[in-house]
Parts: structure tokens; C-alpha cells; sequence
């Protein structure tokens, strides 16, 4: 009765949503939510057109993060069990564009249906995976069980649940239960996931701690050539720090905290990386509301000595706008939206500074502040009095940026494990 309810729900609530990715389209602007509608009603025949693949693997990923994440398990699917075709699903644009970049051609890429029953249906109907691989948090009651009824094996790879999230199943336990008991395994990143899983009635035979496969990040050997030739816009040896991903509310805050260091720190640069395209215009603008001059990315400017603010406006760069700072706040934190991915900075070898909101990756900050690589700021005031106190203490901006890299090393290897775990659910492929 209650996932009648939760269809009948689904159904009443479609054309609002609907309505809502036309507003995106029309308003954000973001067009490229008004195409391809068909795919997320579950149309995906199309997709099939010209592919070989007999036998699939349906890994479903939300947006950007979530596809970067699960990628080295993708890959290592497609190179060592190439028998096996794989469909990954996004919900946004901007994940399908990151998907492309990411495999191009080597998977089959649509959008994730809505989760009602005839999307949901017809996209099983379609691909029948043998296998589905669910990306940390992206739990759906209609996906699970019409997965479950064709016959699939169902996993929650690099799974997390923070104390948040955990309320909110608690409050709908009796939708949520049902589905978690449904899932074939749970491979958690840590033990507080797992234990917030069994809390909700997980069975201890389902759950893995597996770790994070977000710590099993691979810097590309492209990397240095494409920062040397960014880095070589910028005039003058300046010190940088990065304000990666931030949120709609966020911008303000960062340029505040910059204003801030400046009063300290005059020639500094700020390279501002907002998370979502349709905001690169809204973000100049603000930099020009606070009289403060702006280079993009796009442009074919230099950065001058005179110019405090590097506008990142442009998809699948993030690692090489890490490369050009000596420090990186993590955006989604000052704004309460959880935090975004802290270990790419990490990795290579920046102090990391986040907000207080950091639900999203709760663990993995917890990790880091324990080796002493990330530092929790309250509110701008805060961001802009560790961030000069770190520029003008090297010694301390270095231990930092060591102890992150020491930390992504020591916890990596879930890669591996994941892995084992994914085959082992996998039947043979019959020739």
C-alpha cells in the first residue's frame, strides 16, 4: 500500500516536474534541460541502436560527482570483464556531459528514468541488466523493486548515509525499509554508514565497509601540460587559492572573504569555479557588482597583476584549476547543500577549507581533519582569517597540503574491493 501511494504521488507530482525542467530550460538558462525528455519516461530504445552489447551492467549515478566517482570502477569493468556492456544513468546535464567525457562511446549513456512504474519498466524492458549499481546515495523504491522483479541483483556502491539522510528514512520507514531490504549489498564507505544502514534494519549479511573509491583518485598525465598552459595566462607569481564548486548563495560569501584578504594580502587571486554552467554569467556579474575585476576562462585575456578574480567557466577543468592554488575551499559548504568532493584537492596536495555543511561527505571530512588536511571555517569572516593565516605561514600551508596527500593514500584500495564484490554478482556470460 504504501508504494501505491508513493506511484500515486509520483503520478500527480509528474507534471510539475515537468513544468520545473522547462523553468530550468527557460530561466536558469540551462537548454539542455528540454531535450531528451523521452529518455527520462523511460524511452531508451535508441540508445540501443548500433551497440553489440547482449548482456548489461546499469550503473546509476546523480549528476557529476557521482559519475567522477564511480568512473575507475567503470573502467575497470569495461577493460577486464569486456563481455559485459554498461549503461550509466544521470539525472542531470551536466552528469551526461561528464559521462561522455569521461567514456565516450565505451558505455551507453541516457538518462535515468523517473522512478514510476512504466518509465522504470520500460527502461528494464529495454536493457535488462543482469546487475544494478546504485551510486552512493541514489535510492529509489520503484528502481529497486521492478530491478528486483526482473530478476537483477541490486548493489549500493560507495555507499553513504549521513545522519541527515538517516532521519529522513527514518521518518518514511515505512517506504524506505521495504527497499533497503530489497538491496543485495550495501558497500559502505565507513563504518558510521554501515552502522546507520543496520539502524534502519539493514541485515549485517548485506553490508560491506568497503571504503571510499573517491580515495582511489588517479591524477592524469595530462594534467601538467594543461596546467602549465593555463597557469601561463596568469602574470605575476601571486598567491592563489580556489573557491571550487560553489552554490547559488555561496559567490557572495567568497568574494566577501576575499575583499577580506585582500586587507592583508593585496595581490591575491581568487580562481572562482561555480558548480553549475548556467551560473558562470550570474557569478561575473556579481564580481562586477563588487567592483572587483574578472577574467574568464573563456576569454582569451590574461589574468593581469591588477585583476583579482579567475572566472572558471567551463566543464571537466577542476583538476587543473586545483593546479594553479596553494589553497581550496570546497564550496557547497558555506551554503547548507553538504559539501562537495574534498579529496581532489587532497590528492594533490592542497589544504582544503569547507563550511560547516559537510552532510555529503561527512566521513571523508572527518578523515581528513584527523591527519590535519582540512580545516572547518564557521562563515566567510572565518574562510578569509585561516586563509591568511596559512598564506603567510609556509611552513604550516605545506603540512597541510602533505598530510592531505598522505591521507588519500592510506585510505585508498576500495577500488579493489568494490570490485570483487561487483563480479561476484555478475553470472557467466553464456558464448
Amino acid at each position: 500500500m504504501n508504494r501505491a501511494f508513493y506511484n500515486f504521488a509520483f503520478y500527480l507530482l509528474l507534471p510539475i516536474i515537468v513544468l520545473r525542467l522547462l523553468w530550468r530550460a527557460l530561466f536558469l538558462p540551462a537548454p539542455a534541460y528540454a531535450k531528451r525528455w523521452g529518455e527520462r519516461l523511460g524511452f531508451v530504445e535508441h540508445a540501443l541502436e548500433g551497440r553489440t552489447e547482449q548482456r548489461w551492467i546499469w550503473v546509476h549515478a546523480a549528476s557529476v560527482g557521482e559519475s567522477v566517482a564511480i568512473s575507475p570502477l567503470v573502467l575497470k569493468l569495461r577493460k577486464e570483464r569486456p563481455e559485459w556492456g554498461i549503461v550509466v544513468t544521470t539525472m542531470t546535464p551536466t552528469g551526461s556531459e561528464r559521462v561522455e567525457e569521461l567514456f565516450g562511446h565505451d558505455v551507453c549513456h541516457v538518462y535515468a528514468p523517473y522512478d514510476y512504474a512504466g518509465a522504470v519498466k520500460r527502461f528494464l524492458k529495454s536493457f535488462r541488466p543482469a546487475l544494478v549499481i546504485l551510486v552512493e546515495t541514489e535510492l529509489w523504491p520503484n528502481l529497486v523493486y521492478y530491478s528486483k522483479k526482473s530478476g537483477a541483483k541490486v548493489m549500493v556502491a560507495n555507499a553513504r548515509l549521513s545522519e541527515k539522510s538517516y532521519r529522513g528514512y527514518e521518518k518514511f520507514a515505512a517506504l524506505g525499509k521495504p527497499m533497503l531490504q530489497q538491496i543485495d549489498c550495501i558497500a559502505a564507505q565507513a563504518e558510521n554508514d554501515a552502522a546507520r544502514f543496520r539502524r534502519l534494519g539493514v541485515s549485517d549479511a548485506v553490508i560491506r565497509v568497503s571504503g571510499s573509491i573517491k580515495f582511489d583518485i588517479a591524477i592524469p598525465d595530462s594534467l601538467a601540460l594543461d596546467a602549465a598552459a593555463m597557469a601561463s595566462r596568469i602574470e605575476g607569481k601571486r598567491p592563489v587559492w580556489i573557491a571550487a564548486s560553489t552554490r547559488e548563495g555561496e559567490d557572495e560569501k567568497v568574494l566577501t572573504a576575499l575583499k577580506l584578504v585582500q586587507r592583508h594580502v593585496p595581490d591575491v587571486l581568487l580562481v572562482l569555479v561555480p558548480r553549475h554552467p548556467e551560473r558562470f554569467n550570474s557569478a561575473e556579474k556579481l564580481c562586477e557588482k563588487h567592483q572587483l575585476r574578472v577574467v574568464r576562462r573563456s576569454s582569451e585575456q590574461n589574468v593581469d597583476v591588477l585583476t583579482p578574480v579567475f572566472l572558471g567557466d567551463s566543464m571537466g577543468e577542476l583538476l587543473v584549476y586545483y593546479s594553479l592554488a596553494q589553497v581550496a575551499f570546497v564550496g557547497g559548504s558555506l551554503v547548507n547543500t553538504g559539501c562537495h568532493n574534498v579529496l581532489e584537492p587532497a590528492a594533490m596536495g592542497l589544504p582544503v577549507l569547507t563550511g560547516p555543511s559537510q552532510f555529503n561527505f561527512q566521513t571523508i571530512c572527518e578523515q581528513l581533519a584527523e591527519y590535519g588536511a582540512l580545516s572547518k571555517v564557521a562563515d566567510e569572516s572565518a574562510l578569509a582569517d585561516v586563509l591568511v593565516k596559512l598564506f603567510q605561514d609556509q611552513a604550516r600551508l605545506d603540512q597541510m597540503g602533505e598530510a592531505g596527500r598522505l591521507a588519500v593514500i592510506a585510505n585508498r584500495g576500495a577500488l579493489q574491493r568494490i570490485y570483487a564484490l561487483v563480479t561476484g554478482y555478475l553470472p557467466p556470460v553464456k558464448d
